[in-house]
């Protein structure tokens, strides 16, 4: 549904005296590069070695002649080696009162920018109750305190419907959010504590049989049962881990998985205790051989952290004699020992490492990460390693002769290639489903896109500007002398861990004449969607475009944070902008009318020139209006993260219309001296009259600089 944007009108209150504010320059960033290939074809295999010492500490000055490699039992010769480091240098801290960090929307990802690529899956399908608070906090300061620059990072559960590759992203904004809805899943097969209570026994004083061997007793059956159901979810969650890695193949960087599970058994018994290896192992190999295939490396954390594995004081041992109750104590003992193993043989497989009986999970975190450096060696197999006649798999073994070094690497792929893995030719319809979920926007069509919350009488609003550049569409001429181009719009709401709340699917065909063409062509033109929004919370909007006549794609993506407006809280509307030439904002200023603005092009591209006036207008809900409203706002301009210009608290004047939305606008001066890049503009509103904590709100918008 198409709703006039309210907010609109707030640019109707630029014409108003302000007094501009000037930014100053900051350092042009450095660029960085990164290099992760892990290949297997027919002429080259090239895997990726840790090697530590037996500190942990990565050793970091391996020649190729320590480093020996077999194939099948068979040494192989190197023709590559090379170290990838993942150390960065860490800027120091000025002394003094530290504050808490601005948590600032970051600015576009870019494929050449990523350095680590990483997923942390939660997989609440086997978390007790108890592992999720300690995962919720590790996962907290992870993003608080570890997640670094160049980190591209998905947080997934197991059980909520896998939506990978929508969830990578560096806006630490998003990441919250997800954090948020890690929940203990009673559906699962967690417990409230590591292992299930004993219920009480009653003793008749009767003698009880030992069973014969082999024989199905009604204990054994409900084992069974048991075991059947933890087998069921420990396959469900290697095929969400499986999905995960499929999603990752194609993403740049060091990539990486950490699985924060309550463990899962490879084995299982029935009710005559005879082992089944069939479902969770065969999910395992696929999962193994493919993670190899597309150089992800698993790494794995048991959530309950150490644990004695007795009785507790949970435990009903009533009616039980002292060798049941040990027999039950060292069933927990085995249960915690097989879980576990399960984390370690997955993690060994794929070059990772195990973290278990750690109650420290953020410390547990912190050795994964530091564990990002790495050799990339590689060799020529024989034509006996993809035969197709024997299709074998190929076991690698890597060994370090220099004294003390240990050595983790992948075991080994199966022996296909990945040139007989190539994909099919793409339809259509697979290229915008990709455009729509890859985590980088597709850019053969550019797009520019800027979502915007306001709210009407109707309730809330999500009002998405897409900024289309023109040039990029193939405009056909017309009998008439006018221009016409054909384009799908498909744009898709996804609400938690990736689940669709909203899509629509549109084709236009546009019809221009000759002087609005050459219009388009400098300028662009916006494709404006709004919908109304029934449920409060955090949100990604995506949008792609596909132009008929050239069968080119663009897309583009935003996260946005819907708030309660029923809440007695200050809140902030989506930002907007209006950008003026420096004499014209002074016409304006002197009350003249001024017709160069164009408010649409601006809040959806947000590219401005220095030397220009950045209008920016918002409206303010729940403020205290009694006996009068008494609002102050400040100004902040961040470049790289960091705080490039700060301006002094000054008094709102308000104008109201209705007394639960307050119209602002101020005006910002782009210096001359700005350098060209991307920053953000924050706005900090304070209610005076409002109780503290609850008398703050803060608004961000991300604009660039060009010359």
């Amino acid at each position: 549904m198409r709703t006039r944007f309210l907010l609109l009108a707030l640019l109707l209150l630029l014409c108003a005296s302000v007094r501009g504010q000037d930014i100053k320059p900051a350092p042009t960033p450095t660029p960085r590069d990164d290099a992760d290939v892990v290949k297997i074809t027919t002429s080259l295999i090239q895997v990726d070695v840790t090697v530590t010492d037996r500190g942990g500490r990565a050793i970091t000055d391996l020649k190729p002649d320590e480093v020996e490699v077999y194939e099948n039992g068979h040494k192989q010769k190197l023709t590559n080696f090379s170290f990838v480091s993942n150390v960065q240098v860490k800027e120091e801290k000025t002394k003094g009162k530290s504050e808490k960090p601005v948590v600032l929307p970051p600015t576009q990802v870019r494929p050449e920018s990523v350095r680590r690529t990483i997923a942390l899956v939660v997989d609440d399908l086997t978390l007790s109750f108890e592992s999720t608070y300690s995962v919720r906090y590790a996962l907290k300061k992870f993003v608080d305190e570890q997640m670094q620059e160049g980190d591209l990072v998905a947080i997934i559960r197991t059980g909520a419907g896998i939506g990978a590759l929508q969830q990578f992203t560096n806006d630490k904004r998003q990441l919250y959010a997800a954090i948020d809805r890690v929940r203990w899943n009673a559906l699962g097969s967690g417990n409230i504590g590591a292992f299930a209570p004993l219920e009480g026994k009653i003793n008749t004083g009767a003698p009880v049989p030992a069973p014969e061997p082999g024989e199905r007793t009604a204990e054994g059956a409900a084992k069974e049962f048991n075991n059947f159901r933890e087998s069921v979810f420990a396959a469900g969650t290697l095929g969400a881990v499986n999905y995960v890695v499929r999603g990752m193949q194609d993403l740049p960087g060091r990539k990486s998985i950490l699985l924060l599970s309550d463990g899962f058994k490879l084995f299982f018994e029935d009710a005559t205790g005879v082992r089944d290896f069939g479902r969770v192992l065969e999910s395992m190999r696929r999962l193994i051989d493919r993670a190899n295939r597309a150089a992800v490396v698993i790494y794995t954390m048991d959530a309950r952290g150490l644990q004695p594995g007795g009785i507790t004081a949970a435990d009903d041992v009533s009616g039980r004699s002292f060798e049941e109750i040990e027999s039950e104590a060292s069933a927990r003992r085995a249960q915690l020992i097989d879980t576990q193993d399960g984390l370690r043989y997955l993690a060994q497989q794929t070059g990772g490492i195990a973290i278990v009986n750690q109650n420290n999970l953020s410390s547990g975190i912190r050795k994964i990460l530091d564990d990002q450096s790495y050799y990339l060696v590689a060799y020529e197999p024989d034509e006996a390693t993809f035969d197709p006649r024997v299709n074998r798999y190929n076991k690698l073994d890597i060994k370090v002769t220099r004294p003390g070094a240990r050595v983790r690497y992948r075991s080994g792929f199966f022996g296909v290639s990945d040139e007989k893995l190539v994909k099919p030719p793409q339809t259509m319809g697979q290229r915008v489903m990709e455009a729509l979920t890859s985590p980088f926007a597709v850019n053969e069509i550019s797009l520019k896109l800027n979502a915007l919350f306001y709210n009407s009488p109707r309730g809330s609003v999500v009002r998405s500007l897409l900024h289309v550049r023109a040039q990029d569409l193939k405009f056909t001429d017309e009998p008439d002398g006018s221009k016409k181009v054909v384009f799908d719009v498909l744009a898709v709401g996804f609400g938690d861990n990736g689940t669709i709340v909203d899509s629509t699917s549109k084709t236009y065909t546009l019809n221009v004449s000759k002087e609005a063409y050459e219009r388009a062509m400098k300028v662009g033109f916006v494709y404006d969607l709004s919908y109304p929004v029934k449920k409060a919370g955090a949100y990604q909007l995506r949008i792609a475009l596909h132009d008929h006549e050239s069968d080119r794609i663009g897309s583009a993506n935003q996260f946005i944070d819907v708030p309660n407006v029923k809440k007695d809280r200050l809140i902030l509307s989506g930002v907007v902008l209006e950008n003026l030439e420096l004499a014209d904002w002074k016409k304006r200023e002197a009350g003249e009318a001024v017709t160069h603005s164009d408010p649409l092009i601006d809040t959806s591209l947000r590219r401005f020139k220095r030397g220009t006036v950045l209008n920016y207008g918002f409206a303010v809900y729940n403020a205290k209006t009694v006996p009068a409203p008494n609002l102050s706002y400040q100004t902040r301009v961040y470049r790289d993260g960091k705080p490039i210009f700060e301006g002094a608290p000054k008094p709102v004047v308000a104008s109201i219309t209705d007394p639960k939305s307050i119209d602002f606008s101020a005006a910002l001066s782009l210096g001359n001296t700005l350098l060209p890049g991307d920053y953000v503009l924050q706005v900090a509103i304070i209610d005076n009259l409002a109780k503290k904590g609850r008398n703050t709100a803060v608004q961000f918008v991300q604009f660039e600089v060009v010359e």
